[in-house]
């Protein structure tokens, strides 16, 4: 279930290769840690910015993100834009490393936040969701603006849920305007349906996780709209499944969850039939993303690679006792082509 490739298969470390460890792996490494001891590149450059992102609902849409720029002394290779997955932010280990892999492999790059990620749940009175695919695509139309690039060469690369934004940026990006030589989706949930379900009858402590993390920031954004929003209801559910359908219901213009989830549900066809080239790496052992989702998926039309090795776990990819990411190396050597 893999596509040929110039990289090496993943084969993890013994010691390393349960899908646990794997997952808590893609979250936990130092690595701002390794990547100063390796001259820091990525972080002296960085900048951040507040970006004009549309309008919703009458109101102004405000994203942030960090910029980060080659230096006069290196030609860039174009843009990256980088996405994080569900409750991460720029800063996130998963996306931070990757980030500064691609800019030391001679890319500037965009980390850009999602609405409500990062601490930013007062610059926009409206909630975040899932279909809120106007306005990532403002945002990386921005990106490109401050990297004064547009119509340069552009790549974009997302993890978990902000790997689905990323594939949708390039099958819905063309028509706006936002075309990318390569759109990277790693552990991408494709079938949030498929996804919400895993979450409930997996392990426990992978709920635990995640319920805890949506209540964490159900209470950040009523503190930042005191009075705006009850969500009494919501923190009362202890399915996610259930959460989620009186989430949609309450605080969405969807009249059902199975509205909600078709929105942003993403088949292979659609994916192999992409308006610009697309890219997925995703594991087996993901408890989170079902393997099942990708039946039928190869690397053949728009989908110039599909890698799925058997470990892996969610956004994990770690090869070696040094903690360094088999998904990175990968992903430029994927960049290289373009």
């Amino acid at each position: 279930m893999s596509s040929a490739t110039g990289v090496t298969a993943f084969r993890p470390n013994p010691l390393l290769a349960p899908q646990l460890i794997q997952t808590v792996l893609a979250t936990k490494r130092p690595v701002r840690g390794r990547w100063a001891r390796n001259g820091g590149g990525m972080e002296a450059a960085s900048v951040q910015h507040l970006l004009d992102c549309g309008v919703d609902g009458g109101q102004q849409v405000r994203l942030t993100g960090m910029y980060a720029r080659q230096p006069q002394s290196r030609s860039s290779s174009g843009l990256v834009v980088l996405i994080h997955g569900w409750e991460g932010s720029h800063d996130s280990a998963y996306l931070y490393s990757m980030a500064s892999k691609v800019f030391d492999a001679g890319w500037n790059v965009f980390r850009l936040n999602l609405r409500d990620h990062a601490g930013t749940h007062a610059l926009n009175e409206r909630m975040f969701h899932s279909a809120r695919i106007a306005e990532v695509l403002h945002g990386v139309r921005a990106a490109q603006l401050i990297d004064g690039s547009e119509g340069g060469r552009l790549a974009v690369i997302g993890f978990s849920l902000g790997g689905n934004f990323a594939l949708r940026v390039g099958l819905l990006g063309p028509a706006a305007g936002v075309t990318p030589a390569l759109s990277i989706g790693i552990s991408p949930s494709i079938d949030p349906g498929a996804t919400l379900r895993a979450i409930d009858e997996g392990p426990k402590v992978f709920k635990r996780y995640f319920l805890d993390k949506w209540r964490k920031t159900l209470a950040a954004k009523s503190d930042a709209w005191p009075g705006r929003y009850d969500f009494s209801a919501l923190n009362a559910a202890d399915s996610f499944v259930e959460i989620t359908r009186r989430f949609v219901v309450d605080h969405t213009e969807f009249d059902s969850l199975e509205d909600y989830l078709g929105s942003y549900t993403l088949t292979p066809p659609m994916l192999m039939g992409s308006a610009s080239p697309l890219a997925i790496l995703t594991a087996q052992d993901d408890t989170v993303i079902p393997i099942a989702d990708f039946d039928g998926l190869g690397a053949r039309g728009s989908m110039i690679a599909f890698d799925a090795p058997k470990r892996g776990g969610h956004c994990g990819f770690i090869e070696n006792l040094q903690l360094e990411s088999w998904a990175e190396r990968r992903v430029v050597e994927l960049l290289s082509r373009i």
